[in-house]
């Protein structure tokens, strides 16, 4: 006797017939994998509710062993998951048969957490998720659950078909509910999230649930600083980075590049990001010349890095476009940003089209970019906090800082896209400044805007007088 005809022996009648006489099937797995594709429609789960198959299928979940009859679990829970999907006659039958403790049991069980086919589990979180998009009261039942240790070991599987739906479940939780946002990032939960973050650095994620979470945790709330700081290595010394908290920064530099108009940054996030920036300036060799851009496989030039992409995103933000916007570059102002970045200018040695122009005998020394686009990144923080910001045109040319712009207006081979962002730096500081403007004409006067890398492309600085905005010009 083959194991699917074994199982049916065991099975209850009353299990087994609705199952049958649905499809007109003549076995139990023949039976699920036509009620699988007859729940895919909205009209098939509609049909099956009335018919109360979900309850059924619930009952039958709890029957087989594993692994003997792990296929036919499989087909189960992928039923149910069919069922559960917008059928809101389901979700709540789901809810009030005890579904998510029955779900959660097989799911969380020590035989299939330790199983190398995670296909159970992906299926169990993905049916948990179905029920979590009905509404606050399946979150709640479900979040309970999600929050204990069980499912701890199951973030700790580093598979992204498990950890995308285990994410799905807890933005679809956290997203509406700040009570349980604030669970979540909870000393009792927070290792959740940890584990979820490291598994996304180790192995990625296929879907953006992960993204959604951090968003919301990281730089909407102020909740960045327990999760970077928990990311920590105990043996580690904590001048340095490790590789999750540099993935950590890198999603949330990826988020800011793509929602920055769609989402309000928190001052604290900003405030943290800084810290982190000034930390790894001082732990960073600036000596070895850079061989890629981000990532570079060093984990603190890699934080480095992505915090300062992150400060370049939130500085770019235009403080007039969105009603009622608080301007997170004031607060980082008073920190000091502008000073400090522009002595990393001039701490750098000049651009290369700088170095080739200068005689062997003049002294070029300084810090080299420690990855490439290091001093692009640099110049573009300064632009953008000075567009529309008196305050900041003001501070660049009370430190000297025109001429030090003026010269980042050209092209560098380990800086793609400098010249770009140095021209819109020195327009975004002229631009309605008549003090700044005036230090532009005196360093023409003088000739110190005749810069050999200027000149050499054929190109001139000049201000329209009636727009008021710096522009290189072809002197050709």
């Amino acid at each position: 006797m083959d194991v699917v005809t074994s199982l049916e022996v065991s099975i209850p009648a009353s299990i087994l017939q609705p199952f049958l006489a649905a499809t007109n099937s003549s076995t139990l797995n023949k039976a699920l994998e036509n009620l699988i594709e007859l729940a895919r429609t909205a009209d098939g789960r509609s049909d099956l509710a009335s018919k109360n198959i979900l309850n059924t299928a619930l009952q039958l979940s709890k029957l087989p062993s594993y692994p003997s009859s792990g296929d036919t679990l499989v087909l189960t829970l992928k039923l149910i998951r069919n069922l559960c999907a917008g059928e809101l006659r389901n979700q709540n039958s789901f809810i009030d048969q005890n579904g998510v403790d029955i779900v959660s049991n097989i799911i969380s069980s020590k035989d299939i957490v330790n199983d190398t086919n995670y296909g159970i589990i992906r299926m169990g979180l993905q049916v948990l998720a179905n029920v979590s998009l009905a509404g606050k009261k399946h979150q709640l039942v479900i979040w309970n659950r999600v929050c204990s240790l069980e499912f701890f070991e199951i973030a700790k599987i580093r598979r992204k078909e498990t950890c995308d739906p285990l994410c799905m479940i807890i933005y679809a939780c956290v997203e509406e509910n700040h009570e349980l946002l604030e669970k979540l990032c909870s000393d009792h939960a927070l290792p959740l999230l940890v584990e979820i973050i490291r598994t996304a650095s180790e192995v990625g994620f296929g879907e953006d649930w992960v993204k959604l979470i951090l968003s919301r945790t990281c730089i909407e709330e102020s909740y960045f600083t327990p999760i970077f700081s928990n990311l920590q290595s105990p043996t580690q010394n904590t001048k340095t980075f490790t590789q999750d908290q540099s993935f950590l920064l890198s999603i949330l530099s990826e988020i800011i590049n793509e929602q920055i108009e769609h989402i309000t940054v928190s001052n604290l996030f900003a405030f943290e990001v800084f810290k982190i920036l000034k930390t790894t300036l001082g732990i960073v060799n600036y000596v070895s010349r850079p061989k890629s851009g981000l990532p570079t496989g060093s984990n603190d030039i890699d934080a480095l890095g992505y915090s300062l992409s992150i400060l370049r995103d939130i500085c770019a933000f235009d403080p007039l476009h969105k009603e009622g916007y608080v301007d997170i570059v004031d607060p980082l102002l008073s920190l000091g940003l502008i000073e400090m970045f522009l002595d990393l200018l001039r701490d750098l040695e000049p651009p290369s089209i700088i170095r080739k122009t200068i005689n062997r005998d003049e002294n070029t020394s300084g810090k080299v970019c420690p990855y490439k686009g290091f001093r692009s990144d640099i110049v573009a923080v300064i632009g953008n906090c000075a567009y529309r910001r008196k305050r900041v045109q003001d501070e660049v040319r009370e430190k000297n800082g025109i001429l030090l712009m003026l010269q980042h207006c050209v092209t560098d081979d380990e800086n793609p896209f400098l010249r770009e962002w140095g021209i819109w730096g020195v327009r975004n500081l002229l631009e309605g400044n008549v003090e700044n403007q005036g230090v532009v004409r005196e360093l023409k006067i003088q000739g110190s805007v005749n810069l050999p890398e200027l000149a050499n492309m054929g190109l001139r600085v000049d201000v329209d007088q009636e727009t008021r905005r710096a522009k290189l010009v072809n002197m050709g």
